[in-house]
């Protein structure tokens, strides 16, 4: 099988760029056989996905952040429907925040992943489809494989992508958490999980976890498995700066479903609006804001993994 690499050289503040070479060395010494195209812009990727899979290459490796992921999954579909129901996706972490990668478990390092994919079998993962509000205020569909949130990690994703990453996915976040606890106002949202309304308040996030982890290490969704069938909803509510603060560390560890303002549950279909403005994180992007539908569309694409 001849693969189709995907790589982003701007990723990791355009680390992935000058690693690319050694990069490939590695691959072509471990026997893999490839092409490649590197990506010229924001959506590139989806359209060179696409074109990789129109003339009929079954695997496509990502090569960059979770971001550039995003984009090549939704390369995967035309008008709803999959272009090669064959196809397959691998991934090698070359990004910010690498949460796909934890919360699939693909080493960190070139060597060990691209064995990785040699050796894994195919498996089918779980999916989301979005409709939310992009930046030129139209609604857009758009398919995701980790997380969407809506509230302060969007706010914290927009203030990150808008600055550097020089210093790594743990530091860049971190910092972008912090600023954004210090100025981020709750807004008030109504979440809706397979037609009952769960809450109509303020909140501090709405997150649904297709995988567990995002802003380059947090725990959010500990529960989250990607094949089950099943989104994982963490609602934080109406916390108070102090206590946004004083509760990060759990959520980087995973503990803070049990605190009395966080609601955890299950579901398959989400509605979330909101009378302000809360911008949604997709994959480590931010697209857009509510109101947004999400839909889980069970094992509806292959991984290497």
């Amino acid at each position: 099988m001849e693969a189709a690499v995907v790589v982003n050289p701007a990723s990791a503040n355009g680390k992935t760029g000058r690693r690319w070479p050694k990069l490939a060395t590695v691959m072509e010494k471990e026997g893999f056989s490839f092409v490649h195209q590197f990506t010229e812009g924001p959506g590139h990727a989806t359209e060179i996905t696409r074109n990789f899979l129109q003339i009929g290459h079954d695997l496509i490796i990502s090569v960059g952040g979770d971001g550039t992921t995003n984009e090549v999954v939704n390369g995967f579909f035309v008008d709803g429907k999959l272009i090669r129901d064959s196809a397959a996706l691998a991934f090698i972490n070359a990004g910010t925040g690498g949460d796909l990668r934890r919360t699939i478990g693909i080493p960190g390092d070139d060597l060990g992943a691209i064995r990785h994919i040699l050796h894994s079998p195919l498996r089918a993962i779980d999916i989301g489809k979005i409709i939310f509000t992009n930046d030129q205020n139209v609604q857009e569909a758009r398919y995701f494989v980790n997380i969407a949130g809506l509230g302060l990690d969007g706010d914290t994703v927009a203030r990150v992508n808008r600055t550097t990453k020089v210093f790594g996915g743990f530091a860049s976040f971190l910092w972008g958490t912090v600023a954004s606890l210090l100025l981020y106002r709750n807004q008030n949202m109504v979440v809706v999980v397979d037609g009952v309304e769960i809450c109509d308040e303020p909140l501090t996030a709405a997150v649904i976890g297709n995988g567990s982890y995002f802003g380059g290490g947090m725990f959010i969704a500990p529960n989250a498995v990607i094949d089950d069938g099943f989104f994982d909803i963490i609602i934080l509510r109406n916390l108070s700066k102090i206590k946004q603060l004083v509760n990060l560390p759990r959520i980087y560890s995973g503990t803070h479903l049990t605190h009395p303002q966080v609601t955890s549950l299950r579901g398959k279909k989400i509605n979330v609006s909101s009378s302000g403005n809360a911008l949604l994180n997709l994959d480590g992007e931010q697209p857009g804001r509510a109101p947004v539908e999400i839909e889980l569309l069970p094992l509806a694409i292959k991984i290497k993994g």
